[in-house]
């Protein structure tokens, strides 16, 4: 809708244009002091300040699929993340409704097990961001289990071992069927791979050397660009807004590959709404708990084994 067309084009509220401002006004400011100094060379020493437009129009092309490519591998990161938590909501479903199909018709177990998976996606994207675990995670396995996770050196591997754990409770001391088993803990070692492939993309930026290089490009291109246009612009006074106008959507790509980077952080723009998603997969696994007919609420104590 048209409205709709309006309304992105002038928000501000999750918009780049927040971010890069200073540098679109700096680079304003760079063409102004330029523009003076031409003008007063040109005033008081009649010497003509300027350069040929050619070179600019070939390294601008050369500039723009520098920086489509920089965007694009910024959001290759975000949409593979976004894949691996799509993994990570199915192997979470397909891990509690195959305990409660397969596993022991111990009430108390099958209230542990799948509060225990529901307790894996909070746990992964308090760790993700640097966070210690949220209070998601005490509602699911009371204060005591929240502080257990807490003091664990990966908190996301020791609810994965918690969820082991439980599973060989089910095999030895409840009969569980060895192929169901196997088959359950197959689901979850799935979850921990999605676990190292989230954290490789967490810790492996991307070459700064790379960003560095990009951006040297942009500087060296926006600085030299007023000396481009004074022999192009019958008004020149117009050079300081023209040079503004190419810097915002050369900074705005460079910026949208930084933000797309890191998908994980609650500071980058267009994050992955990971809180919803993790709201979205405890809200799933208690439906399955209320239909399998065990209460909700948490038992006591919460633990790994019996």
């Amino acid at each position: 809708m048209l409205s709709e067309y309006w309304r992105d084009a002038v928000a501000l509220d999750g918009s780049i244009t927040t971010r890069i401002w200073p540098r679109v006004v700096g680079h304003g400011v760079i063409s102004a002091v330029v523009w003076i100094a031409a003008w007063v060379a040109e005033a008081r020493f009649g010497l003509s300040v300027g350069l040929e437009i050619s070179p600019h129009e070939m390294v601008g092309v050369a500039l723009g699929l520098l920086l489509v490519l920089r965007m694009n591998s910024g959001y290759d990161r975000w949409w593979e993340a976004r894949k691996l938590w799509g993994g990570v909501v199915n192997q979470s479903r397909n891990l509690a409704s195959g305990a409660l199909a397969y596993g022991p018709a111990d009430p108390d177990w099958r209230r542990r097990f799948v509060r225990w998976t529901a307790v894996f996606p909070h746990v992964l994207r308090c760790s993700l961001r640097g966070e210690p675990p949220c209070a998601e995670v005490e509602g699911l396995i009371g204060p005591e289990g929240r502080a257990r996770v807490q003091a664990a050196q990966h908190m996301p591997l020791h609810v994965a071992l918690t969820l082991a754990e439980l599973l060989r409770e089910a095999r030895d001391l409840h009969g569980m069927d060895s192929f169901a088993f196997v088959q359950l803990d197959r689901e979850r070692a799935q979850l921990v791979d999605h676990l190292g492939a989230c954290e490789r993309i967490l810790k492996t930026p991307l070459p700064e050397v790379s960003t560095m290089k990009i951006r040297r490009f942009i500087a060296l291109f926006l600085v030299t660009l007023p000396f481009a246009l004074l022999p192009r612009l019958k008004a020149d006074w117009m050079i300081p807004f023209v040079t503004m106008m190419v810097a915002y959507p050369l900074l705005a790509v460079d910026q949208t590959g930084v933000e797309l980077e890191n998908p994980f952080s609650t500071e980058n723009l267009s994050h992955l709404p990971l809180k919803t998603i993790c709201a979205t997969i405890e809200g799933n696994l208690m439906a399955l708990l209320d239909a399998d007919g065990v209460s909700t609420a948490p038992s006591a104590p919460v633990s790994g084994s019996a």
